[in-house]
């Protein structure tokens, strides 16, 4: 068993003995070259003459000693005063019937060598017959590799990275914001540790369980959590690592994989990015024959082994739709786990676990930080506490403060400060007024979100500036008065460039790209249309991903949505200008307070409207009504 599992924690071992054995045949190849070219070649120091030189050297009496070979003819040429060694030369066997009479004649000693059958029977063997067997040994040693699985250098060898026990350095103490997911793991967990408290009533162990998330979400962590859990053999691999350019190899990894995990059992196999290997089979072009027989054979191994083996299969997907049907009904993948964005509380869990390693002085306040990043998944939170102790470190202190927590949620959400970028002071101008026109604009609707901050300061993501409005409380629905709220005030930074210069910049292109996408999610999917009533004109796609909307209407439907899109949007851009006009005095203090400071709060905003509007801030505002709730979108506006 020892040796097993070190077989099995170091995969590229086999890779290395295949390359090691191929590195020997090669060395034992060329050395088999090298002795059939020193054996056809020897005696290469002699000088090579024509057959007319020798038979003049011959008739010169130059010629002490003459042998014919099989191949050449040797001459021995006569020695001269001085010299010790003879000089030799051959020259190539030609029919010559006067050869013998005219050495004779010369006084030449001469002999003729009698062939060896038996050394060209050698040298055919080594140049022919020897290279041939060593062909056909190097297949057969292939394709018994290959009918083990193990494929040429191990390349139908699973690469499963394997971890025990608490190698992977994550429990579920370390994962935060996903409670209904870590509950479901938990249990499956639980099984495998005391799987008799659950067979006593007839419970089965699921079989596979599916994590479904958007990207960032923590499924990978959750499945290391498993790891750190359970004290059995856990495998961990990517639906990328089956498929190769060798066809059959992806259903020899999966062969081997299971085949390693029953031994092991009860053990836990992750595989990461499903989607990979498991897309829905179809006849389409572009199907691919090795993935579709990677998955078919996954299908198998998957109807092949009992539960009561103790084998889990875990995957992660943030594609699920696309995945085969057969391989998401019962008895294969038995649960569905969603891994959702986490929510407020979630936010709060998540920013802990991450900052429990990180100094924080007493103005932090995790709840705000929470609030203000309403669609933050956990990768995000993880990057933000992060990002704040840099800037902490940046700025000489020795603990993260509050500001330095809402500098980094600043740089993960609109990047960096461009401070070395310098506008012109119109520019300066235009890009003030655009901001505080969302600003006061959402500061006069009762529907609108109050402002935490603006500034024109660019910012690496290409905003020359932005809006951060945070919410009040944790909302997962919008009302439909909320939502046209939220047109005017991403239509109110072009209305203040109109209304203030008489003329329109680009700086709206992101501001006027949000605002279609709201206004044709009211007409299409939220019903909230009175031309077209309560009918589902799109759908979404991949809703973990872009979440990317498709018709489900004809051209000329979609023709009329267009229509009714402009109208929706026009109107919107009239209440804005009409706002702005009727407050063009705090419009300008504000603006040109912004001018001077760059970057103001949401407090000294309020502070200045107040005074200009002569309103009293401790006036108790009328509680608002709801109605036709929908989901909640982003909040940002940029310029």
């Amino acid at each position: 068993m020892d040796n097993q599992k070190k077989n099995n924690q170091d995969p590229n071992r086999n890779n290395r003995q295949g390359f090691s054995f191929i590195v020997l045949v090669t060395l034992f190849s060329f050395l088999m070259v090298f002795a059939l070219y020193q054996f056809s070649g020897r005696n290469v120091s002699e000088g090579e003459i024509t057959y007319n030189e020798f038979l003049e050297m011959v008739d010169a009496r130059k010629v002490e000693t003459v042998e014919i070979r099989n191949d050449r003819i040797v001459i021995t040429e006569k020695k001269e005063k001085g010299e010790k060694i003879a000089k030799e030369y051959y020259t190539g066997v030609i029919r010559d019937d006067t050869l013998s009479s005219r050495l004779y004649k010369a006084g030449v000693e001469y002999k003729q060598e009698v062939p060896d059958t038996s050394g060209m029977i050698l040298a055919q063997i080594l140049s022919y017959i020897l290279p041939f067997v060593f062909l056909i040994g190097m297949i057969v040693w292939m394709t018994r590799r290959m009918s083990k699985g193990g494929g040429i250098m191990g390349v139908g060898k699973s690469n499963a990275k394997m971890y025990v026990e608490k190698q992977t350095g994550v429990t579920f103490l370390d994962v935060a914001g996903q409670d209904e997911a870590k509950e479901s793991l938990q249990e499956v967990v639980d099984f495998l540790h005391n799987p008799g408290k659950y067979t006593s009533v007839g419970a089965k162990l699921p079989k596979g369980a599916l994590l479904v998330g958007p990207p960032g979400t923590g499924k990978t962590l959750l499945a290391k959590a498993v790891a750190g859990e359970a004290n059995v053999p856990f495998f961990s691999l990517s639906g990328s690592a089956f498929v190769e350019m060798y066809v059959g190899v992806g259903a020899s990894r999966v062969r081997d994989l299971f085949k390693q995990a029953q031994q092991m059992a009860p053990c836990i196999v992750f595989i990461d990015e499903i989607d990979a290997i498991g897309k829905s089979r179809d006849t389409q072009l572009g199907s691919n024959d090795e993935r579709e027989q990677t998955l078919n054979q996954l299908l198998a191994e998957m109807d092949g082994f009992e539960t009561n083996k103790g084998l889990v299969l875990l995957a992660a997907t943030n594609r699920p739709e696309i995945l085969d049907p057969a391989l998401l009904r019962p008895g294969r993948f038995d649960r569905r786990i969603v891994v959702e964005k986490p929510d407020l509380k979630g936010r709060v869990d998540v920013l802990k676990v991450h900052a429990k390693d990180v100094k924080m002085d007493e103005t932090v306040d995790l709840d705000a930080i929470a609030l203000a990043t309403s669609g933050a998944v956990g990768s995000d939170l993880a990057n933000m506490i992060n990002e704040a102790a840099i800037n902490a470190v940046k700025h000489g202190r020795n603990a993260v403060s509050q500001d330095d927590l809402f500098e980094a949620v600043e740089v993960v959400l609109v990047g960096k400060e461009k401070k070395d970028r310098i506008m012109s002071q119109e520019e300066r101008r235009i890009v003030s007024y655009h901001e505080v026109g969302h600003a006061l604009v959402s500061a006069l609707q009762k529907d609108s979100e109050p402002v935490q901050k603006i500034t024109i300061v660019p910012r690496t993501m290409g905003a020359l500036g932005y809006v951060m409005q945070t919410p009040e409380e944790e909302k997962f629905l919008n009302t439909k008065k909320e939502l046209e709220a939220m047109l005017v005030g991403m239509l109110a930074g072009r209305a203040a460039e109109e209304v203030v210069f008489d003329t329109v910049t680009t700086g709206a292109s992101n501001d006027i790209e949000k605002a279609t996408s709201i206004a044709r999610s009211m007409i299409t999917q939220y019903g909230m249309s009175e031309k077209f009533g309560l009918i589902g004109l799109e759908s979404v796609q991949h809703r973990y991903l872009d979440g990317r909307a498709v018709k489900n209407c004809g051209e000329e439907t979609a023709s009329e949505i267009d229509k009714e899109v402009m109208e929706m949007l026009k109107k919107a851009y009239e209440e804005a200008k009409r706002l702005l006009r009727e407050h063009r005095s705090s419009l300008d203090k504000i603006a040109d307070f912004l001018i001077e400071k760059e970057t103001i709060t949401g407090k000294e905003f309020m502070e200045i409207f107040h005074e200009v509007e002569g309103i009293d801030p401790e006036a108790k505002k009328e509680p608002e009504e709801r109605i036709a709730m929908t989901p909640v979108e982003d909040k940002q506006t940029e310029a």
